[in-house]
């Protein structure tokens, strides 16, 4: 499953770099690009294990960008 996320307050490109390789080492995740620029983010993951595949991303964001907000 493939879904796109905009996100609120990713300060720099260097974060977003950061985010999109911690989220690529997440169990079950296929694939991820978060994007400074467009402020988005895109998620490839298992279906069955989608959700809790996003809880541990919204953490592993948080713990690189706290004000960074997804908006699901």
């Amino acid at each position: 499953m493939k879904k796109k996320f905009k996100l609120e307050d990713l300060d720099c490109a260097n974060c977003a770099a950061k985010m999109e390789e911690a989220i690529k080492k997440i169990d079950g995740v296929n694939d991820a690009s978060v994007s400074f620029l467009t402020q988005k983010m895109t998620i490839d993951a298992k279906d069955d294990e989608f959700d809790g595949i996003m809880k541990e991303v919204v953490k592993v964001c948080a713990k690189v960008e706290p004000d960074c907000k997804i908006l699901i």
